[in-house]
């Protein structure tokens, strides 16, 4: 199980980290004929590109170095109430692919806190 979770905090950390990057730094270039970057404001996407670069981080660093691993928790159960928040947004917009994979990162998110809450704590 403690491999399981290592894969899935990896992958997911690579995925958000990338997601992160394009929120802050390229949102004019991604957003370019997506209607659902028109829902928010663009501070606010920054805002969620900035605590899913930080999240991403959350991901790795505490499990790793066994350091309040709890933040690990923390940083999945975020992720995962953000996937909400993207579904609901993708809902708006009749967006089927992204309500998809949001609830899929959503499921995996919280698979993970779950797992290093209760399954397999990073002690």
């Amino acid at each position: 199980m403690n491999i399981l979770l290592w894969v899935l905090q990896v992958l997911a950390a690579l995925l958000y980290g990338a997601s992160g990057v394009m929120k802050v730094f390229m949102l004019d270039k991604v957003s370019e004929g997506v209607p659902s970057f028109g829902a928010l404001p663009r501070e606010a996407w920054m805002a969620l590109g900035i605590l899913e670069l930080v999240c991403t981080v959350g991901l790795i660093v505490p499990a790793a170095f066994r350091w309040q691993p709890r933040l690990t928790v923390l940083a999945a159960t975020i992720l995962a109430i953000e996937s909400l928040v993207f579904i609901g947004v993708h809902v708006k917009y009749h967006e089927i692919a992204p309500i998809i994979l949001s609830g899929v990162l959503g499921l995996i998110m919280a698979f993970i806190a779950y797992g290093r809450l209760v399954m397999k704590p990073i002690s």
